[in-house]
């Protein structure tokens, strides 16, 4: 969603969702375009799988303390996406995995998801499949655990302030500067005598702000 950009992963079981097991992956590849769908999708099925290899290097599933190995990965997306899998996994050694990747079919209407195997054609269901109604919620578990991880962390985002990390700088300093420059960035860009100018904040003050920003050879006004 081009900022705060995710990955989400969630796990079905015999039981039915396991939640504990559900995992987010903040996106940290600056390189990353916005929106690069096969790039974020790289990142994480490697993070995801050289974990996997590293803490149960030996697929057992019958632990409580090692994280499960997948009996199939099952892919929100296309051709492409599955193209992308089998890649991150080829580089990392994994062989016999059973792959997955699910898209939206004609007009993008639930009902008629295309089925991509790697080495097989496409298929579609039936509409009333269990099986499609089962993969369909699963997808639709992924989507609501991304989404609201997002949420979250997009609202986090936006409650953080950058004046928030000066030492010194407490609630009431803190609104005085956004009331007097009317947000974080104005305060940043202002000169020396701009800052001694706002109520509450002292030259000493000022100069802590101004260092801050634009670093102790950032020029004095």
């Amino acid at each position: 969603m081009g900022t705060n950009a995710i990955g989400a992963m969630v796990v079905s079981g015999p039981e039915g969702f396991v939640k504990g097991q559900y995992r987010t992956f903040t996106i940290r590849n600056e390189d990353t375009v916005p929106g690069d769908d096969f790039a974020m999708m790289r990142e994480v099925l490697t993070r995801r799988f050289q974990r996997l290899m590293k803490e149960n290097p030996q697929r057992r599933t019958e632990t409580e303390t090692l994280p499960d190995w997948p009996d199939l990965v099952i892919i929100d997306g296309g051709k492409g996406q599955l193209s992308a899998v089998k890649e991150v996994l080829a580089d990392l050694g994994i062989a016999s995995l059973p792959l997955l990747a699910v898209s939206k079919g004609p007009d993008r209407d639930a009902g008629r998801e295309i089925f991509h195997r790697p080495g097989k054609d496409a298929l579609m269901l039936q509409p009333r499949d269990p099986v499609l109604f089962f993969v369909q919620r699963l997808r639709d578990e992924a989507h609501r655990f991304a989404i609201g991880t997002h949420r979250a962390k997009r609202a986090k985002a936006q409650v953080q302030n950058p004046l928030d990390e000066i030492a010194g700088i407490g609630p009431a300093r803190k609104r005085a500067l956004l009331n007097h420059f009317g947000s974080a960035k104005g305060a940043a860009r202002a000169s020396l005598t701009d800052l001694t100018g706002v109520k509450g904040i002292s030259e000493d003050m000022a100069r802590i702000i101004h260092d801050h920003f634009r670093g102790p050879e950032g020029g004095r006004h």
